[in-house]
């Protein structure tokens, strides 16, 4: 591997935030982020891979070579994440980093952030270890809160797969959800979302009716049909969502869990909205 400096240029740092933001980006991601062809898009990954910034793996059976960020490419950008470990849920991972596009582009109308996992954990972490250190916490984890402890008697935490914050500071959860969880586990999950007050809403994308079926049920139990959405995903196509697809429309407020809470900007009209396609 050639380690040999490079000039790094304003769009190799916009490109290794993104990745850094994902356990693994395609090549197709770079050329939706970038707004360039598959050549230059390749072509850049080549030479962030060549300067030791990121590196490419082939992957499985349907999927074309993927790249992670390294520890060289972290400290150029001054982040405090750690190298992702290599996972197998591969469509997963490929579509939360298409629904960090799409929310970046306005997918789920105005935001004034959008959070990935990684950055979740790393905060909740370094949180973690000053309040050990000092005795003082500085803000409340992003997880919510499971039942149950987990090792050495900390809190067990669950992360959407991506917070969006609208411009009122409501927070709307992000699950993309392809796979069941288990009955026990779904509404520990579901739950745990009711009970906490921070998050305002949570929207499940599911591509097989038997989780949407799945979700419903405990979003029922819970009595959180109203904050609880479903709505179906499509993976697969390689494009960045439309951002009409979810885009939020006008119309009455949502309830939420209380007579003032409103729902985040980016739930409104969703139940309406076609099939999101990532």
């Amino acid at each position: 591997m050639d380690h040999a400096p490079r000039k790094v240029t304003a769009r190799d740092r916009l490109l290794l935030e993104y990745i850094a933001e994902h356990r693994l980006v395609l090549s197709n991601h770079v050329q939706a982020l970038l707004g360039v062809s598959a050549k230059t898009a390749s072509r850049r990954l080549r030479a962030l891979e060549q300067a030791g910034f990121v590196e490419r793996e082939a992957l499985f059976y349907r999927y074309p070579a993927h790249y992670r960020i390294q520890r060289r490419g972290l400290e150029l950008i001054g982040s405090r994440l750690g190298v992702p470990k290599r996972g197998l849920n591969v469509a997963h991972d490929v579509g939360v980093a298409w629904l960090w596009l799409a929310a970046r582009r306005g997918a789920f109308g105005p935001l004034a952030e959008v959070v990935s996992e990684r950055t979740m954990r790393s905060r909740d972490g370094t949180e973690a270890h000053a309040t050990r250190v000092t005795g003082r916490s500085q803000h409340e984890p992003f997880g919510v809160r499971l039942s149950g402890q987990g090792p050495k008697g900390a809190p067990r935490l669950h992360y959407p797969d991506l917070l969006l914050v609208d411009r009122q500071g409501r927070r709307l959860a992000v699950e993309l959800e392809l796979s069941s969880k288990g009955r026990s586990r779904r509404h520990q999950i579901i739950g745990a979302y009711a009970f906490d007050r921070r998050v305002d809403a949570v929207l499940y994308l599911v591509s097989d009716q038997r989780v949407a079926r799945e979700v419903q049920e405990a979003a029922r139990r819970f009595g959180s049909e109203r904050t609880v959405i479903v709505q179906r995903v499509r993976i697969g196509a390689g494009q960045v969502p439309a951002p009409r697809a979810v885009a939020a429309r006008d119309g009455p407020r949502g309830a939420g869990r209380g007579p003032t809470r409103e729902r985040p900007s980016a739930t409104r009209g969703v139940r309406r909205a076609q099939e999101l396609t990532l």
